[in-house]
């Protein structure tokens, strides 16, 4: 199985095996990773946000409009920013790093 290696705010690194075909928000929640996820995966809020290491984020998918449009909601948006809800694992993403920013903020409003 493929690993996500989770780093928090505070530098502990966490790595999980996640199932092919699982969002990292589900890889999180199944393995005690602190990642909210406050709309549960449907793409209407930030809370999930999440940092790529930069070697990994040319390997992810193009963000959609409606990911990118939450994206700008995001509390510490950088350019290798995207949703943990909308990456999905493959083998190709095997050990891919993933910063956990410090604040969340919910755009639900």
């Amino acid at each position: 199985m493929p690993k996500v290696i989770f780093i928090s705010p505070d530098g502990t690194r966490t790595e999980t095996e996640v199932a092919v075909g699982l969002t990292v928000l589900e890889a999180a929640h199944g393995n005690g990773v602190p990642l909210e996820g406050a709309c549960e995966g449907s793409l209407a809020c930030s809370t999930c946000h999440v940092v790529v290491d930069p070697a990994w984020y040319d390997l992810l998918p193009d963000a959609r409009e409606e990911e990118e449009d939450m994206l700008d909601l995001a509390f510490g948006l950088t350019r290798t920013s995207r949703l943990g809800c909308q990456l999905v694992m493959t083998e190709e993403l095997d050990g891919i790093v993933l910063r956990l920013p410090a604040e969340t903020r919910d755009s639900r409003g």
